[in-house]
């Protein structure tokens, strides 16, 4: 997981540079071919490092991607139509996420873990050849600034503050998610991987609070405030998952995947509507600081663990969801003017 996690976290921000003054269906379009590709590879590297190279390679290549879509729809919607796509490529992240894996495992139980591969990448050649690239047209702009510039124009404002929030969010996401599977066994005796599964389904449950993001919006003054209020609200669920009570545990879990998940959907158009960076060079960071969260997020409470058990981890995802909440409060002091629209 690491193999594709620490390209995810550096690779992003130099890609969303690249992007500034380039089509990004175009690298979107040439990023899924490569992905398609290394599927193919990676079902024939003939040995484990190999098999390594490949996914790193992939995890280079998948920052590009994502980079360009949040591009894409950073550059061709404002307001509240930012708002709805933007919830609506983070909803299909999460339900593809969640798909992918069970797929996965299906496929591996009926045929081999090769078939699926092979569709993948079947999926991402035809849907790479059939992306439009060339009905975008970029916005002409005379001005020409270098990655400094860019990089600059991210320290305005309270952009920076949310990134680091982000930062937090996903660092305690990936770390729980990581380790949920020892959790579940050591603390609760759940060794059958079915019933592990189940478990993951909140995931799923809690994906589907990400819909509802739009109407929260509207029902409160600013998207900073409902940061605040879920931010508040993900803290308390970290504190109900040191529960060794399996009802509440899965409760709590589906309460936390649903506020990460709100938080997310909030927080990427938000970035985009305060940013005066382009959106390549927006989007890039937001992805850059997301995925540095979970990497590391994916091993250092895991010696926490390793070492305390599961209510010292806990406490410690605590800790830093708290820093973010902070970082909300922080930013939400310094942009009072800047609401939904």
């Amino acid at each position: 997981m690491t193999a594709t996690m620490l390209p995810l976290a550096i690779a992003p921000l130099v890609y969303g540079l690249f992007l500034a003054k380039r089509n990004p269906l175009l690298i979107l379009r040439t990023a899924m071919l490569f992905l398609g590709v290394g599927c193919i590879l990676f079902i024939y590297a003939p040995s484990f490092e190999l098999l390594l190279l490949v996914r790193f390679l992939q995890g280079l290549t998948l920052p590009a991607a994502l980079t360009a879509m949040t591009s894409y729809i950073g550059m061709s919607y404002q307001a509240d139509t930012l708002q709805k796509n933007m919830t609506l490529y983070i909803g299909s992240t999460i339900v593809g996420g969640y798909f992918g894996r069970v797929l996965a495992a299906l496929f591996s139980d009926l045929w081999s873990w090769q078939s699926f591969y092979y569709l993948i990448a079947a999926v991402l050649i035809i849907l790479a050849l059939s992306i439009p690239h060339k009905r975008f047209v970029l916005s002409n702009s005379n001005e020409v600034l270098s990655p400094l510039d860019y990089i600059k124009q991210l320290k305005e404002g309270s952009a920076l503050k949310l990134y680091g929030a982000i930062f937090c969010m996903f660092f305690c996401f990936a770390a729980l998610l990581n380790y949920l599977p020892f959790i579940l066994k050591k603390t609760f005796l759940i060794n059958n991987t079915r019933d592990i599964g189940l478990v993951y389904s909140g995931y799923l449950i809690g994906a589907l609070a990400s819909i509802f993001t739009p109407w929260l919006l509207k029902k409160m003054t600013s998207a900073w405030r409902l940061l605040a209020a879920v931010f508040l609200f993900y803290n308390l669920s970290i504190v109900l998952l040191m529960s060794h009570s399996l009802m509440l545990f899965l409760v709590a879990f589906t309460l936390f995947c649903g506020a990460m998940f709100v938080i997310h959907s909030t927080a990427a158009p938000l970035a985009n509507k305060i940013s005066h960076a382009p959106p390549s060079v927006t989007n890039g960071c937001y992805v850059s600081f997301y995925y540095s969260g979970g990497a590391l997020g994916s091993l250092l409470p895991g010696v926490v663990y390793q070492t305390h058990g599961q209510t010292a981890f806990m406490a410690t995802l605590l800790a830093v969801c708290l820093c973010g909440l902070g970082l909300i409060l922080w930013a939400q002091r310094d942009g009072k003017n800047i609401t939904r629209g």
